[in-house]
């Protein structure tokens, strides 16, 4: 399929979407009115021990889930789609991304100018997973495979349980400085807010214990990193390398019931997400039905546990710009097609 550029899309799409819906949406910000409150409440019940161990493990799942919503309302916030100042961007974003303890400065190279700019680009685009050339040149990258959430793969589950913390502190240290992230001062910045957000955490634990503190931070960040990464693997991880950035072609929207994409802040329609970076995902609704209508033969759409089904199912070494590849095996299978997703 012959593939289309954003701007193409983005000008079709202007014509027929309200002019309101490309204006920041500072209602958002009153997410961190629900989970902020949850989060206090939470560790407080937890340190006190109200309730004995069932009431942990349940607020656990409760802290895990905010954890996660919280970095839903940074990822929209940094994007400029809630508000447009840069100083409160920043400020109210390093807080969102708290929990995962990423500087909001490192997420805007890393996310928003490396990822969105060249999204599944070969060698490019940091989310992406690699080629088999670079797979048999790279004894990092064979023992990594190890992990990836692959058929296979037993330990497959590491990317989900500790993946989104481990790739961020992994372009912190090895990618933050690199052409097109961040400037020598700015890393530094990085690194710093990483500091103080360890620093924030650490005083906790010593606030209210070692116990309270593996359920009222370590568990629940686990319980996060699924929730984050079950998103982010399927988005990208079963489409094709592309060397024109199509949304249509190297992105999938994933489904979920109405209660988990709303608190979830609709992050599961990523399609309309890239492309339109900086627009609320509370309009992604009106996107969707728009592309539906003009390119209903390239959307790309599908509940979200058919596509983790079909992520450890499949390899996740690309052999060329279509086919995945198990190096072990020399099992192949194809990446996602517009067809094939429906």
């Amino acid at each position: 399929m012959i593939p289309i550029s954003i701007s193409a899309y983005a000008r079709s799409l202007r014509a027929v979407l309200p002019s309101d819906a490309f204006a920041p949406v500072p209602s958002r910000l009153l997410w961190l009115a629900v989970y902020l409150p949850l989060i206090l409440v939470s560790t407080v019940a937890i340190a006190l021990g109200w309730g004995g161990w069932p009431v942990r493990l349940a607020l656990c799942l409760v802290i895990g889930n905010s954890f996660a919503g919280l970095a839903f309302v940074g990822h929209e916030l940094l994007h400029g789609a809630i508000v447009r100042n840069r100083q409160l961007r920043y400020l109210v974003g390093w807080l969102c991304l708290l929990p995962f303890n990423i500087s909001p400065r490192l997420w805007i190279a890393w996310h928003n100018r490396v990822h969105h700019g060249h999204t599944m680009k070969e060698g490019v685009d940091p989310d992406a997973y690699p080629t088999l050339s670079a797979y048999r040149q790279s004894r990092l990258l064979r023992a990594a495979d190890y992990l990836a959430p692959a058929f296979g793969r037993w330990l497959g589950w590491i990317s989900l349980v500790l993946g989104f913390t481990i790739q961020s502190q992994q372009v912190l240290l090895f990618q933050g400085r690199s052409a097109g992230y961040l400037s020598p001062r700015q890393h530094l910045a990085a690194v710093l807010e990483t500091l103080l957000g360890v620093a924030a955490w650490a005083g906790l634990g010593w606030l209210i214990g070692p116990v309270p503190f593996v359920f009222a931070f370590v568990v629940p960040l686990l319980i996060a990193n699924v929730v984050v990464m079950s998103y982010i693997l399927t988005n990208h991880s079963l489409s094709p390398l592309t060397e024109t950035n199509d949304p249509l072609l190297n992105t999938l929207t994933v489904t979920t019931p109405r209660i988990f994409s709303l608190l979830h802040l609709n992050f599961g329609m990523h399609v309309e997400h890239h492309l339109f970076p900086a627009m609320s995902s509370v309009h992604a609704g009106a996107v969707r039905a728009q592309l539906l209508r003009l390119w209903p033969e390239r959307y790309q759409s599908m509940s979200l546990h058919r596509a983790l089904f079909r992520l450890f199912g499949t390899p996740r070494i690309y052999k060329d710009a279509m086919t995945l590849v198990d190096p072990h095996s020399g099992s192949e299978s194809l990446t996602l097609q517009p067809s094939s997703s429906r």
